[in-house]
């Protein structure tokens, strides 16, 4: 998984240089340290993640084959019977 670099010790020191006190300075760098974390925590697939989902569209393509073949089949024989029916 691609990682997002934050310098929390250059944030840190541009907000002390603009006149932020140290205490709410290290406090904003941690916050925002955490917020980007957490925002990208989950957000990417990775290779593996489009693999799975590429088997399983897979299956469902494979299962749909089969069931489009039992449909036919069925169709046909209940066609095959009204024939029967009414002929």
């Amino acid at each position: 998984m691609s990682a997002v670099t934050f310098d929390t010790l250059r944030f840190f020191e541009r907000l002390k240089a603009a006149g932020v006190s140290e205490q709410h300075a290290l406090a904003m760098a941690e916050a925002q340290k955490e917020a980007f974390s957490d925002a990208l925590a989950g957000s990417f697939a990775t290779k593996s993640d489009i693999a799975r989902v590429e088997a399983d569209l897979t299956d469902i393509k494979a299962e749909q084959k089969i069931m489009r073949w039992m449909l036919g089949f069925l169709l046909a024989g209940m066609a095959a019977l009204l024939i029967k029916a009414f002929a």
